[in-house]
């Protein structure tokens, strides 16, 4: 298929997938699109099992990672102790967190005990450059800053080695803050996204940013809501040169999702989703539950900033997870994680290589429409 991403990356389809599953990237990228790893959360000695693992795993082919670099962050190098970091969360915070669970039949009195253990574990500027460092002595094509312009030491690696720097972005002026800083491919994601996002549609927002840095070289990628090919379809007549999906992935049979999440975007509608800044400190959409309305109360404290949020509630989230999946009917209620409005569009829990098939033939479909709009 004839496309600038095509081109850059050594691919047949420009379907980008983003996951946290080394299983999903290697079944994309072999089906045709190009898998990239989600790392954040990672240190450098995980990611390098995990990278080690797809190249063994993938024959060569391509493929791509994600970071979370972010240039402003609430911890740095200096004061990144656990004791510290926890000094820094009000008590509020937590106590409003675990009240929630209790409400739903579930025991808070350890809740917070695993997270104290680990909780120097974020990716300040001197951990950044580690796992920069680890995804490049791998055989990446691109890598991705998801939160803001890449590090400098990231875009300079990337020139140096050939791996394509991406950014993404969910507004006008963003876009061209990472075209000067020399990005090589913008993803431009709609407010429809699962995890971060903005607040403009990627019907406005797609078109917007293509006409604004035409000239510029950099091709687009649409990101926001993308489930089906025949969105792959109006994103690339709005200019862009492929998609980057995300929520898609989610309920594949290789995906490490819980079954109950599984369970709950399957049977759920592209309403039943918020945007909030509750889960990390910055917004980002998810799927609603009782968990997401009470912080969106106004009994709710005002959120953390980055990470500190993320430690107020990965931990009781992750406990809800666990008992949701032993049948625990308050967790089940709870339940959440970042998907985006085109979970709506999600209808079974498929193969990742089947979903990769129907959304090639459903682009195919949508062109010739199209085409047929031509024809006299």
């Amino acid at each position: 298929m004839k496309s600038p991403i095509c081109d850059l990356l050594g691919i047949e389809f420009p379907l980008i997938a983003f996951t946290h599953c080394r299983d999903v990237v290697v079944e994309v990228t072999k089906a045709g699109g190009f898998g990239v790893l989600g790392a954040a959360g990672y240190n450098a000695e995980t990611l390098e099992i995990e990278l080690s693992w797809i190249d063994e795993h993938i024959d060569g082919m391509p493929y791509g990672v994600d970071l979370i670099a972010p240039t402003s962050m609430a911890i740095t190098d200096d004061n990144n102790t656990p004791e510290h970091i926890e000094s820094m969360i009000p008590r509020e915070h937590q106590d409003f967190a675990a009240n929630i669970l209790a409400q739903h039949n579930i025991d808070t009195a350890d809740v917070y005990a695993d997270q104290r253990a680990g909780a120097g574990g974020f990716l300040t500027k001197g951990k950044a450059a580690s796992i920069i460092d680890v995804a490049f002595s791998h055989p990446i094509k691109l890598i991705a800053n998801a939160l803001g312009v890449p590090p400098q030491y990231m875009l300079d690696l990337g020139k140096e080695r050939g791996v394509a720097v991406a950014a993404l972005v969910g507004a006008k002026e963003h876009a061209a803050k990472q075209v000067e800083a020399g990005v090589d491919v913008l993803v431009v994601a709609g407010t429809e996204a699962g995890g971060h996002c903005g607040e403009v549609s990627t019907m406005v927002l797609v078109p917007e940013v293509c006409q604004y840095i035409e000239g510029s070289g950099v091709p687009v990628l649409a990101a926001g809501g993308i489930i089906k090919g025949r969105q792959m379809a109006a994103s690339m007549a709005m200019g862009a040169s492929g998609v980057w999906t995300g929520s898609m992935w989610l309920t594949t049979t290789e995906a490490e999702t819980s079954p109950v999440i599984k369970e709950k975007y399957v049977q759920a509608s592209s309403r039943q989703t918020v945007r909030s800044q509750a889960r990390t400190g910055k917004y980002s959409r998810q799927l609603r539950s009782p968990w997401t309305d009470a912080w969106e109360s106004e009994e709710a404290p005002r959120p953390l900033p980055m990470p500190l949020q993320s430690l107020v509630s990965e931990a009781p989230l992750a406990k809800v997870t666990k008992l949701a999946e032993g049948g625990h009917e308050g967790a089940r209620q709870l339940a959440t994680s970042f998907v985006g409005q085109g979970v709506g569009l999600i209808e079974a829990i498929q193969d990742t290589r089947t979903v990769v098939r129907e959304f090639m033939e459903d682009y195919l479909a949508a062109v010739e429409r199209m085409s047929a709009t031509l024809e006299e």
